[in-house]
């Protein structure tokens, strides 16, 4: 019963502060959604942290104080995301990362390429790991927390299904 209390006090109390937060969120984030997030995030950061004061709601500068530390958080992992992609198209622009450069314009390689991205996630990422990555069996089972038997499988699997591709493609070309 006191949850049930608790829950209808920060109902109200989130009816009056939340335009309030959520204006503040919006300085540190790019869109709306991101900030209804921040809000959330924060609430739900100070839901646990009142759990041990009967879950009254909690002081308005603590949440204002949550919510720009939950910003700077999401603005810390998307500066990660945005370099880490950065360093992923500065090595495409060198490497394509299916293929060897060299064969970038063989007709036979564009056309494994085009299988090769049809196939499932599932698929493609132990292909990839497999014969790009060079990486084992063992290895692959490790990075996707699958069974090796698993990875074994899926890899056929995806051989098979490239194999169908390419021999339906040959027919079709060759008539």
């Amino acid at each position: 019963m006191m949850k049930q209390s608790a829950a209808s006090a920060w109902k109200d109390w989130l009816a009056e502060y939340g335009p309030r937060l959520l204006l503040f969120a919006r300085g540190w984030s790019n869109t709306r959604e991101d900030a209804e997030d921040l809000v959330q995030e924060a609430i739900i950061r100070m839901w646990n942290h009142q759990a041990d004061k009967g879950y009254v709601p909690p002081d308005l500068p603590l949440v204002f104080s949550t919510i720009r530390f939950c910003g700077l958080n999401l603005h810390r992992s998307e500066k990660r995301r945005r370099k880490r992609e950065e360093s992923v198209i500065y090595l495409n622009d060198f490497h394509d990362v299916w293929l060897d450069p060299a064969m970038e314009e063989d007709e036979e390689a564009l056309i494994l390429r085009g299988a090769v991205k049809k196939l499932s996630d599932k698929l493609r990422e132990v292909v990839t790991m497999k014969i790009w990555g060079g990486l084992t069996f063992q290895q692959i089972s490790e990075a996707l927390a699958i069974s090796p038997n698993t990875a074994a499988s899926r890899y056929r699997y995806a051989l098979e299904q490239l194999g169908n591709e390419l021999s339906r493609l040959k027919e079709v070309r060759h008539g």
